[in-house]
This record gives C-alpha cells, sequence and structure tokens, in this order.
C-alpha cells in the first residue's frame, strides 16, 4: 500500500512551493516557515493542514480552495519515472497486489492511475462526503475488497503522519526518504524499515520471506 505524493511521485516538493506561496498571501507567513510548516503537517489532506497551522483563521477555506486549482495543474504533468514503474512491475510479478493510498481528491488519483501506464489493485483517495480517507476507512476497504489480513500490508510512506496512521492502523510500515530523512523516520520509530527509492522494496521483501 503505497502513499503517493512524494512516495512514489516527486510532488511534495512541488506542493510545499505551492502551500508557501498560498499561506503567504492568505495567512502572511513567512514563505520560508509557511513552507517548513506544510511539510510537518504532510499526510492530511490540505484542507486541514491550514485549520492545524491556523486554527479557525478566516482565509483557511480560501487558502484550500486556491491550493487545490492550482494543485490539479501539477497533479496533471505528474507520472512515474522508469524506476518506479520497473519496481511496480516487479513487485507484481512476485505476486504482490499494489494499491495507493492518498490524501488527495478521489478525482486526482483517478486521473493519476489513468495515466500512469501502470496496473494497480485498488486506487483510494480522499472524499470528505463519503468519508473516506487514509488511514482506517483505507485500510478496511482494502482488507474488504482484496480480502487481505492487516498483517499481510505493509504501508510505504513519505511522511511521519504516514507512519502513524501505519502504527493506528496495526500495519508494518516503511518510510521514504525525502520529505524526512532516514534520521526522522528512526528518531519517531525506533526500527523502522526506510528506503531511499521504492526499487529497494524487493529486496526488503524477500529478505523477511528468508
Amino acid at each position: 500500500m503505497f502513499d503517493l505524493d512524494g512516495t512514489l511521485v516527486d510532488t511534495m516538493f512541488l506542493f510545499a512551493d505551492l502551500a508557501a506561496e498560498v499561506m503567504a498571501r492568505r495567512h502572511g507567513d513567512d514563505p520560508k516557515v509557511a513552507r517548513a510548516r506544510y511539510l510537518e503537517t504532510s499526510g492530511i489532506p490540505f484542507i486541514k493542514q491550514p485549520a492545524v497551522i491556523h486554527p479557525d483563521h478566516a482565509e483557511n477555506q480560501a487558502a484550500s480552495d486556491e491550493f487545490e486549482v492550482s494543485k490539479k495543474e501539477i497533479t496533471a504533468r505528474t507520472s512515474l519515472d522508469q524506476r518506479t514503474h520497473q519496481a511496480l512491475n516487479d513487485l507484481r510479478e512476485r505476486g504482490l497486489r499494489l494499491i495507493v493510498s492518498s490524501n488527495t481528491g478521489q478525482n486526482f488519483v483517478d486521473e493519476f492511475v489513468r495515466g500512469s501506464g501502470q496496473t494497480f489493485d485498488l486506487a483510494l483517495g480522499f472524499d470528505e462526503t463519503a468519508g473516506i480517507a487514509k488511514g482506517e476507512p483505507h485500510v478496511a476497504a482494502t482488507c474488504q475488497t482484496l480480502g487481505l489480513s492487516r498483517d499481510e500490508i505493509w504501508f510505504v510512506g513519505d511522511s511521519i503522519k504516514d507512519g502513524e496512521l501505519a502504527h493506528e492502523c496495526n500495519l508494518s510500515f516503511v518510510g521514504r526518504v525525502g520529505t524526512f530523512t532516514r534520521a526522522e523516520f528512526t528518531l519517531r520509530f525506533p526500527g523502522v524499515r526506510v528506503v531511499e527509492h521504492p526499487a529497494e522494496l524487493l529486496e526488503m521483501i524477500e529478505s523477511c520471506k528468508s
């Protein structure tokens, strides 16, 4: 089970730059501070991030709306790189199922999958109306739809929040270096598995089986 932004595709720093611009304009933040706060709170839908950073601020909804419009343009230009494609193909050839679990809007996730050239067994995004979000709702849907137990699922994500959600849902977690460093992952989750790229996952899985 893969997070999307920052894990399968290198979008997080583009989104961080965008969030910094929006919060500087809407909240009067210093762009560097806003960018850091965006990354610190990543792993939850952006609509909830301004409420964490600026509780009850009058511009939170407008900031979220502006961010989502511009984010769509970034998402439309995003694709899997060849190394990630190959890594996913290798995992599938070993009989493993591939799942996307993202707090990006479901429509964006669907568009990404359609244009990715990759087959996923399940692609789940954020839909507030339907009560669908990364974490327990996605895990429950995955177990029910694919007939999996939680001890059969590894969650791979690039944020500290991803690790917290995985542990809350009783899933094994693998940190993807990028948004956070290896040291930051291991400080928060002692003994956690960490990879520089999804291409390292197959060898990691094989070593756990042996």
